[in-house]
C-alpha cells in the first residue's frame, strides 16, 4: 500500500506557521487595510477572479503568465518587507549583512556553476550588484536616525527572488530546493495577507463556494489541471512539489506529489478563522484534522485513483467535523 507523509505534514506545517505568526502580523496589516473586511460580495468576486484567472492561464502565452506571476510575487515580498522594515537599527544592519553574505556567495558560486557559459558573467554581475546595493544600505544605516519603513530594504527580497529565478530556474538548485522554499514562503505570506480580510461568516461562504468551484474546475471541466500543467513548465512557485515519503518509484522514476498555493491558503484561512472564533485548541485540532484528511484522500488516490482531485475538498473534510462539533456544543449549551 502506497502512503505519503511529506505533503500532509507540509500542509500542516505551513498552516501552523501562519497561525503562530498571525498575532504579530495582523495588527500591522489592519493598519494597511484600514480595518476593512471582506463582505459576501467581495468573497464572491474573489472566487470569480480565481476562476477567470484559471481559464486565462490555459490560453495566454507562457511568457505573459511568467511576467504576471513574477510581478505579483515581487509585489507581495516588497509589501511585507516594507511594512515590517521599521525595526531597530541593529535589526536593519543584520538584515543588510545577511543579504551581503547571501548575494556574495551566490555571485561567486555563479562563476563556477555556469563555468564556460557566457551567462556566468551576467549572473555574477547581477548578484554582485545586489551585494553593492546591500552594502550601500548598510552604510546608510550608520547615519540614519529614523526607524520608519525603509524602501531600500524592501527592494532586496524581490530583487533576489527575480534574479534567482532568471539565472537558476533551470538548474537542480531551483527544483526542488528553492522552488519549494519560495512556495512555502509565499504560501504563508498569502495566508497572512488575505486571511486578515475575512470574517467568520464570509469564511464559511467562501469555503463552500470555493470548494464547489474547485470540484467543477478539476473534475468536470479540467481547467484547473490544464492551468497547473501550463504553469508548472515555467517552474514558478505556484505549486509545492515533493517526493513521497516513504519513496514511491515507478518505471519512469520517483513519484512526486504537488499541491497548489491556493490549497495552502485555503487551509490556512480556515485555521486562522477557527483560531479567532473558537481559540487555539480547536484551531490546532482542525489543522491536524485537515492534515489527516489530506493524508487519507492522498493514500486513496495513490492506490486506487491516480490523477488530480480537488484539494479544497480533501482539506475541508478534515475541518468540518471539528467546527460542527464545537458549534453544536455551543448551541446546546446556550439552549439549556
Amino acid at each position: 500500500m502506497y502512503l505519503d507523509f511529506a505533503m500532509p505534514l507540509t500542509l500542516f506545517a505551513v498552516t501552523l506557521v501562519a497561525m503562530l505568526l498571525n498575532d504579530k502580523v495582523e495588527g500591522k496589516l489592519k493598519g494597511v487595510f484600514e480595518e476593512k473586511k471582506f463582505g459576501f460580495l467581495d468573497a464572491l468576486l474573489l472566487i470569480g477572479a480565481i476562476s477567470v484567472t484559471v481559464w486565462l492561464i490555459v490560453f495566454i502565452p507562457q511568457m505573459a503568465v511568467m511576467i504576471i506571476f513574477l510581478f505579483a510575487y515581487s509585489t507581495l515580498l516588497f509589501t511585507f518587507t516594507y511594512i515590517f522594515s521599521n525595526f531597530q537599527k541593529f535589526g536593519a544592519k543584520l538584515f543588510c549583512m545577511t543579504f551581503l553574505t547571501v548575494t556574495f556567495l551566490i555571485g561567486a558560486a555563479s562563476l563556477f556553476i555556469f563555468i564556460g557559459n557566457s551567462i556566468a558573467v551576467y549572473a555574477a554581475l547581477t548578484f554582485f550588484g545586489l551585494f553593492a546595493f546591500a552594502f550601500l544600505a548598510l552604510l546608510y544605516e550608520e547615519s540614519r536616525v529614523s526607524t520608519k519603513e525603509r524602501w531600500y530594504l524592501a527592494v532586496l527580497p524581490p530583487a533576489l527572488f527575480i534574479s534567482l529565478y532568471i539565472f537558476f530556474s533551470r538548474t537542480p538548485l531551483w527544483f526542488p530546493y528553492l522552488l519549494n522554499l519560495y512556495g512555502i514562503v509565499f504560501g504563508v505570506l498569502i495566508i497572512l495577507y488575505l486571511g486578515s480580510l475575512f470574517t467568520w461568516k464570509t469564511t464559511i461562504f467562501f469555503a463552500g463556494a470555493l470548494t464547489l468551484m474547485d470540484i467543477i474546475l478539476v473534475l468536470f471541466s479540467g481547467a484547473m489541471v490544464s492551468a497547473a500543467t501550463h504553469v508548472s513548465g515555467l517552474r514558478l512557485p505556484v505549486l509545492i512539489t515533493l517526493p513521497t515519503v516513504p519513496e514511491i518509484s515507478t518505471e519512469i522514476g520517483k513519484v512526486y506529489m504537488s499541491l497548489g498555493l491556493g490549497d495552502f491558503f485555503f487551509a490556512g484561512l480556515l485555521a486562522l478563522q477557527t483560531l479567532k472564533k473558537f481559540g487555539k485548541k480547536l484551531a490546532l485540532l482542525s489543522a491536524i484534522g485537515m492534515g489527516v484528511s489530506f493524508f487519507i484522500f492522498e493514500a486513496f488516490l495513490l492506490n486506487y485513483r491516480p490523477g488530480a482531485f480537488p484539494g479544497t475538498l480533501m482539506i475541508i473534510c478534515g475541518w468540518i467535523p471539528f467546527v460542527l462539533w464545537k458549534s453544536l456544543k455551543q448551541l446546546f449549551k446556550g439552549a439549556k
